[in-house]
């Protein structure tokens, strides 16, 4: 078996008004990759707290983001999908700009690949238990 490596990763959990901002991929179906939060790697020499704000950006098309509080950190193995162990920096953040309920957005990975495209949609907290890969491990933490 490949030996796991362990990558730095954000987890962004954005709530307003009891729903919790999440996405989906519109190139795949809900059974490849489910409904996700804004999430990603934090970049060499990056704070995890800068690449919470870059992510949630990059995912969503916004840019109304602050940072509210970490909410912790958990460790999660992501294989066999990638022989990964994935160290998980959870915050909360605010989006201090308007958003429709539903609406489009994209990644574009800086031209060096196809945009990733994305559905993004406001999702009631009590149905979060739905996200994919262990993303929901801290939502209990929103009401610390």
């Amino acid at each position: 078996m490949p030996e796991r490596v362990v990558k730095h990763k954000v987890l962004c959990y954005i709530v307003r008004d009891g729903r919790l901002l999440v996405f989906r991929h519109t190139d795949y179906s809900y059974e490849e990759v489910g409904i996700q939060v804004p999430a990603g790697s934090v970049r060499p020499g990056e704070a995890p707290e800068d690449a919470a704000l870059r992510e949630a950006r990059e995912e969503t098309g916004l840019d109304g983001f602050k940072i509210v509080r970490k909410l912790g950190e958990i460790e999660y193995d992501i294989s066999p999908y990638r022989f990964e162990i994935q160290h998980r920096h959870v915050f909360q953040l605010e989006l201090t700009q308007s958003a429709p309920h539903r609406w489009a957005s994209q990644e574009d990975h800086d031209g060096e690949r196809e945009p990733t495209r994305f559905e993004c949609f406001w999702l009631p907290l009590e149905a979060a238990h739905i996200l994919q890969s262990g993303q929901g491990a801290l939502l209990g933490r929103l009401f610390d």
